[in-house]
């Protein structure tokens, strides 16, 4: 970024991570919350969990619409006005008196988080060069990291003590604070969205079929589309219905299971603190394959689980090998089609997202006939397939 200083450029980085935090924390938080919801709707939990898949359909959806949106208008821009909508959904959810008004408010906010995580990736690589992009976008992710640990911690506390609906009220301040540093952040550095005042920007953006077809027409972005949905499908599917199970199969309390499975958050910080280390001496292949392989040993541990201290180690061990995968997956989204990476950032993360939506509406059935210790099972096996068939992939890529 030409107009920017280092300092502001760090900064600006910094403030994208709390959006990216609130986002994540939105994501994650109804997790140790269904058994809640399930009780006070009176439903099963697998109905329950419709606030989590349909929250991941509308996040999915948008985030196509928000990459030429971006790309035209000023990503940083379109940021700060979709971490202030997604106040609306949180204050629904507070007042919903159905779980339909529910999922409608989950809805709401889905749509309008759906721009903040992949734009923001999106921006960094208008303004990171590549060889410096994958640790740039750890650290990054490191908002997104421990968002993704505090919504669980968030929503089992609050399902404990004061009920899940100040959970949402959390969000919501939550939001209007981070809105706030962003605005400013917008106002102070001019400069922030210089990318989108580019003439090459300008042409790219007006029609999103034109965009969306730019990005798919490239083989090696089908690729990456492709796995990350599959990625989505098995780990984040699968994850949903992870404090539920420490619940139920154990007895743990909400709150608990909520922890034992922030833990997670811990593997995906470890990952950032050693992720140059990890590239120079593993590559982007290594990163793939040793990233499925330790998901796979993880989801095997929680199937084969005695005791609620097993999933301790578990989850730790699914933090650190999902963002080896996964975050090799994002550094090859932001280069996989330069001239329209708003919309092919964008396209990743909707391709995820919806990946996830899938999994959790097909777990759900299994979780409601059977329980939640078969889902380990089924990801422990297929999660390898994905990062080798990846790792292969980059091969003949980087040749």
């Amino acid at each position: 970024m030409q107009h920017m200083s280092e300092e502001r450029q760090a900064r600006a980085i910094r403030r994208l991570s709390l959006a990216a935090f609130s986002s994540a924390i939105a994501l994650r938080m109804c997790d140790p919350l269904l058994p809640k919801l399930a009780d006070d709707f009176h439903t099963t939990t697998g109905q329950a969990s419709h606030v989590i898949a349909y929250f991941s359909v509308a996040y999915g959806v948008l985030q196509a619409f928000y990459g030429p949106l971006g790309d035209r208008h000023g990503k940083f821009r379109v940021i700060t006005f979709a971490v202030f909508a997604s106040t609306l959904g949180a204050i629904g959810s507070i007042f919903a008196s159905s779980l339909d008004w529910l999922v409608i408010s989950r809805v709401v906010s889905g749509a309008s988080a759906a721009a903040i995580i992949p734009l923001s990736m999106a921006w960094i690589g208008d303004n990171i060069p590549y060889e410096q992009r994958q640790a740039t976008l750890a650290r990054f992710l490191t908002g997104q990291i421990l968002g993704l640990a505090a919504g669980q911690l968030a929503g089992g506390f609050f399902a404990d003590t004061l009920g899940w609906r100040w959970a949402f009220a959390m969000l919501a301040a939550l939001y209007v604070m981070v809105g706030l540093l962003l605005l400013l952040e917008l106002k102070r550095s001019h400069g922030i969205d210089a990318a989108a005042h580019q003439p090459e920007a300008n042409q790219q953006s007006p029609r999103l079929w034109h965009q969306i077809h730019r990005v798919i027409s490239i083989r090696w972005a089908r690729a990456v589309l492709l796995t990350v949905f599959l990625e989505g499908l098995l780990v984040f599917g699968v994850f949903a219905f992870v404090p539920a199970f420490l619940h139920f199969r154990f007895g743990v309390s909400l709150m608990a299971a909520g922890a034992i499975f922030a833990i997670y958050g811990l593997g995906g910080i470890s990952y950032t603190l050693v992720t140059k280390h990890l590239v120079t001496h593993l590559g982007e292949r290594g990163l793939s394959l040793g990233g499925s392989i330790l998901l796979s040993v993880a989801f095997l541990m929680m199937f084969t689980a005695r005791g609620w201290e097993w999933a301790v180690p578990a989850t730790f061990v699914c933090g650190l090998g999902f963002y080896m995968l996964h975050n090799t997956l994002q550094t090859n989204a932001t280069q996989m089609a330069p001239k329209a990476r708003g919309t092919a950032v964008s396209m990743f993360a909707s391709c995820f997202f919806m990946g996830q939506a899938v999994g959790v509406a097909m777990f759900a059935m299994i979780v409601d006939r059977v329980g939640a210790v078969w889902l380990f099972a089924i990801a422990a096996v297929i999660v390898p397939v994905i990062g080798a068939g990846f790792a292969y992939a980059l091969r003949f890529r980087q040749t």
